[in-house]
């Protein structure tokens, strides 16, 4: 495409002052490149490969430059390019581009209240479960080190299509937070369907203070929601929301460069990783397709009248 570009204005400008001026605005080329091209031409088959790095290069980072080959495969079938999971791989290498790696995170966020009344745990592990949206939520929250000191997000998570429904984020651990986050969740989905009710539905989460107070349990009895609280000392007893949290946590948190602020500043990244996550994010638990549009789909196939599609 450079090389075209300069073909196009060299008769008016010159050569060198096109490449001076193109490497000046990050696009580096030499004119002894642009000669060397000339001479030699790439091959079509070179081209193609050229223009298909160019595109998985520009879909990883639409992707906040987290995929790896797997999903960075089903985006590009997605996106309409005709490439092969081995091909995308090598046009990775090419473009020297990976996937982030989950790491761990052991701070412990959880403080149980031992003299607080719980819910029993209705979950049991059961992820695979739930058959329809609103059968099951999951809620937790963790950490996040600013230069202003620790801020604290909680999430709440439909299981069946791994839709993100409420979050909050602020700089104490008071029930006040998880309960903003849930009732988020409920004027969601309440906003979006106007005789929706919490019929059926189950809060599940684990047994910190926050959850187990009479505050958070008076929000889930005027909701007509069941509440539900992991096994104690079970550590899977919310794997789904914490996996939520370690996706959360490598994909929008622990980036190169330098320490977030504040907690403003963790709130708008949150706000922008909750719209791509819900609305763009791949997740192969669910065929490799976003939360929302899963969602859409799965109300499409189970009424009457279409539903239209909303972001």
């Amino acid at each position: 495409m450079i090389v075209a570009y300069i073909d196009t204005y060299r008769a008016r400008f010159g050569v060198e002052p096109i490449c001076t001026v193109l490497s000046e605005h990050g696009m580096k080329i030499a004119p002894s490149t642009y000669y060397a091209r000339k001479a030699c031409p790439l091959s079509d088959a070179a081209l193609e490969e050229a223009y298909l790095v160019n595109a998985i290069f520009t879909l990883w980072q639409q992707n906040w430059r987290v995929y790896g080959v797997r999903k960075l495969y089903h985006e590009a079938r997605r996106a309409g390019l005709g490439v092969g999971r081995d091909q995308v791989a090598r046009l990775m290498r090419i473009a020297g581009i990976r996937g982030v790696r989950r790491g761990t995170h052991h701070t412990v966020t959880t403080r149980r209240d031992e003299a607080a009344a719980r819910h029993p745990d209705l979950v049991k592990r059961g992820w695979d479960v739930p058959t329809r949206v609103d059968q099951l939520w999951v809620a937790d929250f963790s950490y996040v080190w600013t230069l202003a000191g620790f801020v604290y997000v909680a999430f709440v998570v439909d299981v069946f299509s791994r839709r993100i429904l409420g979050w909050r984020v602020t700089t104490s651990k008071h029930t006040s937070m998880v309960t903003d986050a849930l009732r988020q969740a409920l004027s969601l989905r309440q906003r979006h369907q106007s005789h929706w009710d919490a019929t059926g539905l189950v809060h599940h989460s684990d047994a910190g203070s926050q959850y187990t107070s009479i505050a958070f349990t008076a929000e889930l009895l005027e909701a007509g929601i069941a509440g539900s609280i992991g096994t104690v000392g079970d550590a899977l007893d919310n794997a789904l929301c914490e996996s939520t949290i370690g996706l959360f946590k490598t994909e929008a948190i622990d980036l190169p460069g330098p320490a977030w602020k504040d907690r403003r500043e963790v709130e708008w990244q949150v706000a922008r990783w909750v719209q791509w996550y819900n609305a763009r994010r791949l997740h192969s638990s669910i065929g490799y397709l976003p939360p929302v549009e899963f969602e859409h789909l799965h109300r499409q196939a189970t009424t009457v009248t279409p539903i239209p599609e909303v972001a």
